[in-house]
């Protein structure tokens, strides 16, 4: 019985965040391309937080945009309210944080696909990959269809033969009830692929009516709010916002908790998936931590055209009606009405260990994976790793050397690192701890790190590009003034340094020394600056952190040459490492199974050691005067 075929450049399975910026950096690229959905009304859904940011994320979103992604964009176009977190503390932390409507934002981003040259939208679930000689050839819908193309990009998030379940109840759904993918599995498996069961889960969601504010804490957004995307004019977006509510468990929500754990399928054997460990089910807090006599509970607005609030940080996988007993003992949700109820969620993904750097299969030429299916959690990353591996996916069609982001150059780097370097059993997140050289790699300054590669790759046009270099221009004349520009120790000066709470001087001093003292910065100074040029708020920005943090980024800019030399040392990926006699016999097992792309990513493999490390460069070394035969 004859079935459909057709032929396109790439194939991208999913339409997440992963998919959508795969798919778009595919298109984008002049590459026809197909992205498969099993409900085009979940294309870029949000089944759980509504929002896209927050610590560390708000870095990876940012980073995205600069390389000429859409998330950014698209969050600026649909927020409700944007706040910066960490403002407290310092820049390497800062984090940009928006809570979006939830509706506006799938809307907006199905609207800019639907618009994008070379891109098909397909309502299909697939069923099986097709792969020859270890080479992939397309993909199968369940309907038996048949799609080639040249490579394929995986981007199934948590659909993979998903299982929703609370209390006893248990049902083969995606999440929000959408339909799961249940038939992919197998032929990745018969492909050779390793998969994992991982788990995740997510909080009731209530009607606003029931719930009595008064009893919380009012969360306001920024005055001024500050876009995610380089090329949104910040003026265009100020507008106003809706609030965000605090509040807190107590003993009595965590003793209805305890009296159930008998019914919760975390506790009970039902989940097999392992879950995040940063993103506990307010089950799993209580018993972690049953020392603290509150958790807090933000409730947040889920759109601007719905009553539903979401209850972030009391995801919950219990009974229904432990469910509605423990949330109506929160001040302010006495009285609550649940909408949904609270869910924990299974889904087959990969062991990320088996892709290489690009995020392409080591052992299936052509095929890509990106987002939840790695292994990982949130949003936004799946939105980095699918855009990586949508990059690089076209650059092997297009025949062009593929891009891999290091460790020093961007938070996008560290994720796709740690997921193809270490061992992964649970849900990866990212956090600022991770980042080895985070005050270089700080939210601010992404488009100055980035936007080269952005636009090298063909993604960033050549106006945002030289708005970017204008930018770097400005601040580097700027901070050259700001050093050469000497001011004396005149009364006038006095004066100011005192009301600021800052020594006076007692000779001359430049501006730049000024800036440098922690009670003062380049905003205060404009007082005693009468020939300061008229600069955007960014490039103030940046003035004012390269020259307070000089010392320390010098510094970190030290370590990175050193990391370099390292990263620079490639390793074979046919290499046998059991030919190097002094390797300890755990680390030719894990070198010989991780096949490390270089000296720097061999040393970040558990079970290798600085002194098997030291054993490889030594071999290297000799290999390198032809004592040894590679």
């Amino acid at each position: 019985m004859p079935c459909l075929e057709e032929f396109y450049d790439i194939v991208v399975v999913g339409a997440g965040h992963a998919g959508c910026e795969a798919a778009l950096a595919c298109a984008r690229l002049g590459l026809e391309t197909i992205m498969f959905t099993v409900s085009v009304d979940s294309i870029a859904l949000m089944p759980c937080n509504p929002n896209v940011g927050g610590s560390s994320k708000g870095h990876l979103v940012r980073e995205l945009d600069a390389l000429g992604g859409e998330m950014g964009k698209n969050i600026d176009k649909t927020f409700i309210q944007s706040k910066m977190l960490n403002e407290s503390k310092g820049p390497a932390v800062h984090s940009l944080r928006a809570q979006a409507d939830k509706q506006d934002y799938s809307r907006e981003m199905r609207k800019t696909l639907e618009n994008t040259e070379h891109l098909t939208i397909r309502q299909a679930e697939v069923s099986e990959i097709i792969a020859d000689g270890g080479k992939i050839k397309g993909v199968k819908t369940f309907s038996g269809a048949a799609y080639y193309s040249k490579a394929v990009v995986l981007a199934t998030g948590t659909y993979l033969n998903a299982r929703c379940i609370y209390g006893e109840v248990s049902y083969a759904t995606g999440p929000n009830g959408l339909q799961a993918a249940n038939h992919l599995t197998d032929s990745l498996k018969a492909n050779g692929v390793e998969m994992f069961r991982f788990k995740t889960g997510t909080p009731a969601r209530v009607d606003k009516r029931s719930i009595d504010f008064s009893r919380m804490e009012e969360q306001f957004g920024d005055k001024k709010v500050v876009p995610f995307s380089f090329s949104t004019d910040p003026d265009m977006i100020q507008k106003d916002q809706v609030s965000c509510w605090l509040t807190y468990t107590n003993e009595k929500t965590h003793d209805i908790i305890r009296a159930n754990l008998d019914r919760s399928p975390l506790f009970s054997g039902a989940i097999e998936g392992t879950g995040p460990r940063y993103c506990p089910s307010i089950e799993d807090k209580v018993v972690k931590f049953p020392e603290k006599e509150r958790h807090q509970v933000f409730i947040e607005p889920e759109g601007l055209y719905t009553n539903e609030m979401y209850l972030g940080g009391m995801s919950s996988s219990l009974p229904e009606d432990v469910q509605h007993a423990m949330y109506k003992t929160v001040p302010g949700l006495e009285h609550v009405k649940i909408v949904r109820n609270a869910y924990a969620i299974e889904y087959d993904c990969i062991n990320s260990r088996q892709l290489k750097p690009t995020l392409e299969f080591k052992a299936i030429e052509g095929l890509f994976s990106g987002g939840q299916f790695n292994g990982s959690s949130g949003y936004e990353e799946a939105a980095v790793q699918g855009f990586m591996a949508g990059v690089n996916a076209s650059m092997k069609v297009l025949g062009r050397e593929q891009y891999v982001l290091d460790r020093s150059q961007a938070y996008i780097g560290v994720l796709i690192d740690d997921l193809v370097t270490k061992e992964n059993h649970e849900p990866y997140r990212m956090m600022t701890s991770r980042a080895e050289y985070r005050l270089l790699l700080r939210q601010d300054n992404a488009d100055l790190r980035l936007r080269a590669i952005g636009h090298e790759i063909g993604l960033v046009s050549d106006v945002d590009y030289e708005r970017t270099l204008k930018k770097e221009r400005d601040i580097e004349r700027e901070i050259e003034r700001l050093e050469h520009t000497n001011i004396g120790a005149n009364a006038a000066v006095q004066e100011f340094l005192i009301k600021h709470g800052s020594t006076p001087l007692k000779t001359g001093a430049t501006l730049a020394e000024l800036v440098r003292r922690p009670e003062l910065d380049y905003v205060m100074l404009k007082e005693l600056d009468d020939k300061r040029p008229q600069l955007p708020y960014d490039t103030v920005e940046q003035v004012n952190i390269n020259i307070k943090y000089e010392g320390y980024i010098r510094r970190q800019k030290q370590q990175v040459v050193q990391f370099k030399k390292l990263e620079s040392k490639k390793m074979s990926a046919d290499f046998d490492y059991s030919s190097v006699k002094s390797l300890r016999r755990e680390a030719v097992q894990k070198l010989n199974l991780y096949k490390p792309a270089s000296i720097g990513q061999a040393s970040r493999i558990s079970g290798v050691s600085p002194a098997d490390i030291s054993v490889l460069l030594i071999y290297l070394e000799q290999l390198r005067h032809g004592e040894k035969k590679y």
